[in-house]
């Protein structure tokens, strides 16, 4: 199995900013003839145009939105082959959980569980 998890963080700290994922939310309603420049996006966010466009980089280097040249603006949109792959590596961290069969806590204190402590007191990878 591939371990996604540098590409999961990469995700998580894209849409880790309140007005990437407000971007992200309304350029998923979008379909492609559709798509929102720059320009509409701060109408619709209220948020400076040098914002939007930095929002819009991390966006597109993370993968998580497109750009297409129309003439002297660029639209943005996110495609369905983009959610789908999304979806499921964001999927794979909420269920990872749900998978674990063995508590990893097992043979802690009750006391000392969720402090990464062992019986002995000592803490792990000291």
């Amino acid at each position: 199995m591939k371990d996604t998890t540098k590409e999961q963080a990469a995700i998580f700290s894209a849409l880790g900013d309140p007005t990437r994922l407000k971007l992200l939310k309304l350029l998923c309603h979008q379909k492609k003839p559709d798509a929102l420049c720059v320009n509409a996006l701060v109408g619709l966010l209220g948020v400076s145009q040098p914002a939007i466009s930095q929002h819009l980089r991390v966006l597109r280097s993370a993968g998580l939105v497109n750009g297409e040249r129309r003439g002297n603006h660029i639209h943005y949109t996110v495609d369905e082959t983009i959610r789908k792959n999304y979806r499921s590596l964001i999927s794979e961290v909420l269920i990872a959980g749900e998978q674990r069969e063995e508590d990893p806590c097992r043979g802690c204190d009750s006391a000392d569980r969720g402090r990464g402590r062992r019986k002995s007191g000592r803490s792990e990878g000291i």
